[in-house]
């Protein structure tokens, strides 16, 4: 086992610390520190790699980076009432501080070269949209489907046009919370995998941010109980096949959409170690290494199978990627929170 994978298992053996409004906080465990250290120094480089290119990011790296942002800063506040841990809530208010600065810029830039879709999703990217969770639990194995339909179950104009009728930013839109028929179906359709699942939890996230309760929103932890647990599967179906680069970043997106909707078992620490290890040196963002793109090249029935492209990410030439860099940073910020705040699993 690698130093970090052992550090990584004490940290998960670890009891949970005492409430500090019971006790006088205690000084970490070492263990705990240095893994906090490993995950902010990995944050602190992909925050270079967006300064670098900031004028070339898109707007779903811009909002990995946002949530990443809001992770932080609830480390921030868990950090400062522990002494023994407050030298690294000041790193990671400081990355806040910046990453602030930075995608005001990114924003900025989005304006002139992708000005629609700028103006659909501009909510999701906006200070304060994004909220921690408040309540941990766990996946629900009954909830796991007996069949899946194929990965293109529908297609990402689709999503898109669900998401903005949500968000009241679609042409025939008006009003948040908005839920035509036919979105309806689709982001409750049962069997799907891959972007179109995660696509529907993201729907669900979305709209317990901004408070939709109505209709079907009213069942939405129902929905998002059932899509997080076919999410977990397909993370581990990743894990058991060797994390094929190809699968990364959908590996990540589901980290991060079900880690931030409250479900505490998407942050295994063998997972932290996986995604550590898949950041490129050194540029610091996160994609596909060259022996990886090779591989897909070489098997394209199997690389449509297990990822549809995204059609806005940004793939550079040094095999850096926007959308990889973004998912991966906000399952890192999970993981950061995580083992600031240390909840108890759900029942004990």
């Amino acid at each position: 086992m690698s130093y970090l994978g052992l550090l990584l298992l004490l940290w998960l053996l670890a009891p949970p610390r005492p409430c500090p409004a019971s006790q006088a906080p205690l000084h970490p465990h070492d263990d705990e520190a240095t893994v906090a250290d490993l995950v902010l120094s990995a944050l602190e480089r992909a925050t270079s790699f967006l300064r670098r290119r900031l004028r070339e990011i898109n707007l779903d790296g811009v909002l990995g980076f946002r949530v990443l942002e809001v992770q932080l800063e609830g480390v921030r506040e868990k950090w400062a009432r522990d002494p023994g841990m407050q030298p690294l809530g000041l790193r990671a208010e400081k990355l806040a501080e910046e990453l602030s600065g930075l995608l005001q810029g990114s924003t900025r830039h989005l304006e002139h070269i992708d000005a629609q879709y700028l103006r659909e999703f501009r909510p999701t990217i906006l200070p304060g949209f994004w909220r921690l969770p408040r309540v941990w639990t766990l996946t629900n194995a009954s909830l796991v489907y007996p069949t899946l339909e194929g990965e293109d179950s529908f297609s990402e104009e689709q999503s898109d046009k669900c998401l903005a009728q949500l968000l009241g930013t679609w042409v025939d839109s008006s009003q948040p919370c908005a839920l035509s028929e036919a979105c309806a179906s689709l982001m409750t359709r049962p069997g799907c995998t891959g972007y179109a699942l995660s696509h529907q939890l993201l729907f669900f996230l979305m709209a317990r941010m901004m408070g939709c309760t109505a209709g079907v929103f009213g069942h939405s932890q129902h929905y998002m109980d059932r899509f997080c647990a076919n999410m977990l599967l397909v993370n581990r179906r990743v894990e058991a096949g060797g994390y094929p680069p190809i699968a990364r970043d959908i590996f990540c997106e589901n980290i991060m959409f079900c880690g931030i909707s409250g479900f505490l078992d998407f942050y295994k620490p063998r997972w932290l170690e996986a995604i550590l290890s898949w950041q490129l040196a050194p540029e610091g963002c996160f994609g596909r290494t060259e022996e990886g793109a090779a591989a897909s090249l070489r098997s394209r029935a199997r690389r449509h199978s297990l990822r549809r492209v995204k059609r806005r990410d940004r793939q550079f030439t040094d095999g850096c990627s926007s959308h990889n860099t973004a998912v991966a940073v906000a399952a890192l910020g999970g993981f950061l929170y995580i083992l600031a705040e240390r909840p108890p699993a759900p029942g004990r």
